[in-house]
């Protein structure tokens, strides 16, 4: 039985993970199981995937401006309340989104059964949840020390080279539930010489189609369950809200804090979210 209180939840920790390095995907399956959901009923999944859609809906708003830009439709102007300020010289354009998302999208897909059956487990997550702690620290210790190379401060700067890195090393997360795609993508920037800030812009940025093209397949999947009105729609309604606003918040937030939150500390969260969940819910 589906209770108002966890579509509140639910969309809080959706609209809380969603754009960090911590794992939406993993968040929700720990959730499910705190919440008392040993397996995700029809009902939940249909719901998860409004609350996503919400949280889309959240960073499109907060881009909305650049989106434009890109399709050669915006003004050349500030973009205020994002990390990169103005974008004088308009280089990202659709072949950079092409590249960062074609391959997660394209490993998903052939590797859609396998992480239905096997990927969507406690033990997978909380595996996914240290080693990508590790990935992300081990990133950050190369990046300050001044081993990488840095050659691009904004996210114009980002040559589809460092685009393509950032699209393969990102299909880790699209296999791995619990992985966590802005931290694997954010990562894969600082790796490939593009600072912190224009990582975490251009993992936010091209969030949005990947967010879309999964979201809609689930919904073309699920389909069955829309038309048949199975779960509540104030039910719905409600974690859509929540989700929205707190992933707006997230990201604005987020952005703005972004030279004070190292990936280390959402490393150390991570790490301590596995432990506990070991030492308390599996044994």
């Amino acid at each position: 039985m589906l209770h108002w209180f966890d579509s509140i939840i639910l969309g809080i920790v959706e609209g809380l993970t969603e754009f960090l390095p911590v794992s939406s995907t993993g968040h929700m399956i720990l959730t499910n199981k705190l919440l008392g959901y040993e397996e995700t009923p029809e009902q939940l999944k249909t719901f998860e995937i409004v609350i996503q859609f919400a949280a889309i809906l959240a960073i499109a708003l907060v881009y909305r401006k650049r989106i434009l830009q890109v399709f050669g439709l915006g003004k050349k102007e500030s973009v205020r309340g994002l990390s990169v300020d103005s974008f004088p010289k308009k280089r990202l354009n659709l072949i950079h989104v092409a590249l960062g998302i074609v391959p997660p999208l394209g490993i998903a897909y052939i590797f859609k059964d396998y992480i239905k059956e096997i990927g969507f487990h406690t033990a997978p997550v909380l595996w996914a949840l240290v080693v990508g702690g590790i990935y992300m620290w081990i990133t950050e210790i190369l990046y300050d020390s001044g081993k990488i190379k840095r050659t691009a401060e904004t996210m114009d700067d980002i040559s589809y080279k460092q685009a393509l890195l950032i699209g393969v090393l990102q299909c880790v997360s699209a296999v791995w539930p619990g992985f966590s795609r802005s931290g694997s993508t954010i990562a894969a920037g600082m790796l490939g010489g593009v600072s912190y800030r224009a990582s975490a812009d251009f993992s936010f940025f091209i969030a949005i189609p990947i967010m879309t093209v999964a979201t809609g397949y689930e919904v073309l999947s699920n389909i069955d369950q829309f038309r048949s009105g199975e779960i509540d729609l104030g039910f719905l309604l409600t974690g859509f809200i929540v989700s929205f606003f707190v992933a707006w918040l997230v990201v604005v937030v987020f952005l703005k804090a972004l030279q004070k939150l190292k990936l280390k500390y959402f490393a150390w969260y991570r790490f301590v979210i596995a432990a506990l969940f070991y030492l308390f819910i599996m044994r």
